[in-house]
């Protein structure tokens, strides 16, 4: 009796599961879990990242469906190469080629140091790769150093687009809980629902700043401390800076805190890093520079040139959680716009544990600072926590409160992708 056409298609599938012999747990992420494996046609070692299908309403087909269809078209050097995807056992899997290490961990490695020529290095292969995707009109949307990969050869891939989107349609509106909140842009923790690759572009300014500091720029912990902590290294924005600002769906007022300078916040930077970074960390999307224009930069035509990808230093297995570093001075207070009733002030906490700075106000505002600062102890640039035995605050993901949300808005968009 010959076999029905879904027989064949179960006997196809256990086929191809079978040609890779997994081997360890490389990670797990938002939808499913990575394994380092084996093909065994080849002998390549590979990278297969688990993906548990689910239900239709939750939208997990769609996020891997459409990382699939943006790197079967995503062919460059510093892009992440999807080598094959199969469906097995209620899971899809993707088998991608196998890279070492990630960014995140050179960071966390003290054993490392990073000369200029190493940071330049890395940045421009970032910028490259993020310079393919809008160049194809994807936009990424999940920029953060876990992302960026790192081969045995040195070079650096961008990886994980389950949140990338393809953009450039006029009044296309998106979800703007993308991106962990720790490089999110300014207009997307206002939630404006309209946006471009400058969010990308600032999620790498992230991603500079993390690599000069050796630790996570910005630290907020919730949104509206998000915004603190870059106003309170950046300085409020003026209309003039940003006029579009007060338009957004999630504006809030804050008290005008002057900008720190650049020099001061990065001190062994040069000029022309400095330079970079302030274009790329501009406050109004509409100004603020593009991957291909930071490329052209001269900061990458100066000496001392970018190191090669081969002679860049190789991170150790990874360890424990970095230390962080935290500043106890204070983020800008809060104001309510006009439209608002409420005045709300963010509070921090000292060594001691002892509020300071405190404000009388009434017990409606002091509610509403609870609600929405969630009492931060995190300040915008931070010293070594380690020695005063303190946990270190927990890197976000899309994983706790914006996830339910992530998923529907995944489920809403992708029918017009």
């Amino acid at each position: 009796m010959p076999a029905t056409m879904s027989e064949v298609d179960t006997l196809l599938t256990k086929k191809v599961a079978n040609r890779y012999l997994k081997r360890e747990l490389l990670g797990e992420g938002t939808y499913g879990v990575v394994y380092k494996a084996i093909d065994t046609k080849t002998g390549q070692t590979v990278a297969i990242k688990k993906i548990r299908l689910g239900k239709y309403k939750e939208g997990v087909n769609f996020t891997a469906l459409r990382e699939i269809k943006l790197l079967k078209e995503l062919k460059d050097p510093n892009i992440i190469e999807l080598i094959d995807a199969f469906p097995h056992k209620g899971n899809l899997h993707l088998v991608f080629e196998f890279m070492e290490s990630d960014l995140e961990a050179v960071i966390r490695d003290r054993n490392i140091v990073l000369s200029p020529a190493d940071i330049k290095s890395y940045m421009q292969m970032t910028l490259k790769g993020l310079a393919h995707c809008h160049k194809k009109w994807v936009l990424h949307r999940d920029m953060k150093p876990n992302n960026l990969l790192l081969g045995s050869d040195g070079q650096l891939k961008l990886a994980d687009f389950g949140l990338a989107r393809i953009f450039g349609s006029p009044d296309r509106k998106f979800t703007h809980q993308v991106f962990a909140r720790w490089y999110r842009a300014p207009e997307l923790l206002f939630g404006t629902k309209q946006y471009g690759s400058g969010v990308d572009v600032w999620a790498a300014a992230c991603i500079f700043a993390e690599l000069l500091l050796r630790r996570p720029f910005l630290q907020g912990s919730s949104d509206i401390d998000q915004l603190g902590k870059i106003f309170a290294a950046f300085g409020t924005p003026k209309p003039f800076q940003w006029p579009d600002m007060i338009y957004l769906p999630d504006y809030v007022e804050y008290q005008f805190v002057p900008a720190s300078p650049l020099c001061s916040l990065f001190p062994v930077a040069s000029d022309d890093t400095l330079d970079l970074l302030s274009k790329m960390f501009t406050y109004d999307p509409k100004a603020r520079i593009s991957v291909q224009q930071a490329l052209e930069h001269r900061y990458f035509s100066s000496l001392p040139a970018p190191t090669k990808p081969a002679l860049l230093p190789r991170p150790a297995r990874k360890g424990e959680s970095r230390p962080s570093e935290f500043n106890p001075l204070d983020g800008p207070i809060v104001l309510s716009p006009p439209r608002k009733t409420r005045r709300v002030m963010v509070q921090h906490r000292g060594l001691d544990g002892n509020i300071f700075q405190t404000d009388k106000v009434d017990d409606h505002a002091n509610e509403a600072t609870d609600r929405i600062s969630g009492r931060s102890e995190t300040m915008p640039m931070s010293i070594d926590l380690s020695v005063f035995g303190l946990r270190t605050p927990p890197r976000p993901t899309l994983n706790s409160a914006d996830r339910t949300h992530l998923k529907r808005k995944l489920d809403l968009e992708f029918p017009s992708s």
